[in-house]
């Protein structure tokens, strides 16, 4: 490569087709500059590097010149042809934040993480950006997930043995995770215990089954909050923690949560899931005392219900 290699524009032949933008899922965490090298091979270490310089690559929507940025799994790189605008930084509600942990109010309409099938912004690129902004190398660490719906508290941990000790403990750290549901229809019974086993298909739908062997126990209460000709709000709390388990076993007894499309076609007045993980409380497992953090009602599921009161 001669020394003018830097002033010379891509070729035709480096150039990202402009009908295309390439965008790519980030398996194991890594400096951008070698991930970029790798998954673009016909461009040499210069042009990937003029790329940065010309914003044209994102991570999860931002703009990105660092070549040595570190990228977190389930980041999404885009490469375009055209320079990316800048996007102002967004933050996430932080209700907690120590050592080991942070805690965040996360909206519906949110995905916790990215995957292959499920892309776009995420609270956990959110939080990394913001946790980076203090040091690159600072990093966090998924303990648990809201569905992209569901809004609420939602935990994640600041270091990896944080993170392996809640998720190896997590029955025995969690003492009560508490959610607002809505659900079509009167319950006949108020308050209740639902003791189901759950099951996952060849679609990746969660459903109840008869044979325990073949699904996990899942445990949920709840208790009638307010009703009206529609709609019932249910204070909930589950002892186990299964994928869409409040929605699968609410379902099961006929009372769909509102908005849910993925388990049934119920009302969706709220134009979103009418689910709120309102509560997290748990051991530290450093500091070895109770923590609580509570969100506060949706102000859509106040109206729903409580409108005439709080004019």
């Amino acid at each position: 490569m001669n020394k003018n290699d830097k002033s010379r524009p891509l070729t035709k032949r480096h150039e990202v087709d402009p009908k295309n933008i390439k965008e790519f899922v980030v398996k194991e965490p890594c400096e951008l500059l070698s991930f970029l090298l790798e998954k673009l091979p016909a461009l040499s270490r210069n042009n990937v590097k003029r790329l940065l310089a010309n914003h044209q690559v994102a991570v999860d929507g931002a703009p990105i010149s660092q070549f040595n940025f570190l990228l977190a799994k389930e980041d999404i790189v885009i490469v375009s042809n055209n320079r990316i605008a800048a996007k102002k930084r967004e933050n996430l509600p932080i209700i907690f934040e120590d050592e080991e942990f942070i805690v965040i109010d996360k909206p519906s309409g949110l995905l916790s993480v990215a995957s292959d099938k499920i892309k776009g912004r995420t609270a956990y690129r959110m939080l990394m950006d913001y946790v980076q902004q203090k040091d690159k190398h600072n990093r966090i660490y998924v303990v648990h997930r809201l569905d992209e719906d569901t809004s609420g508290v939602m935990m994640v941990a600041k270091n990896s043995m944080i993170r392996d000790a809640l998720q190896k403990s997590w029955s025995n750290i969690v003492t009560s995770r508490g959610y607002y549901a809505i659900v079509e229809g009167a319950l006949e019974k108020k308050e209740d215990t639902l003791h189901h086993y759950l099951a996952e298909n060849n679609l990746n739908l969660m459903y109840v089954t008869p044979n325990k062997k073949m699904g996990k126990e899942c445990i949920t209460r709840y208790k009638v909050i307010s009703e009206n000709k529609d709609y019932s709000l249910l204070d909930v709390h589950i002892s186990s923690g299964r994928k869409n388990q409040i929605r699968v076993q609410l379902g099961h007894i006929g009372h769909h949560v509102i908005g849910d499309d993925k388990y049934g076609e119920p009302a969706d007045p709220l134009k979103r899931l009418g689910l709120h993980a309102y509560e997290l409380a748990f051991i530290h497992p450093v500091k070895k005392k109770e923590f609580k953090f509570v969100s506060q009602m949706p102000s859509e599921f106040k109206a729903l219900f409580f409108a005439k009161k709080i004019k």
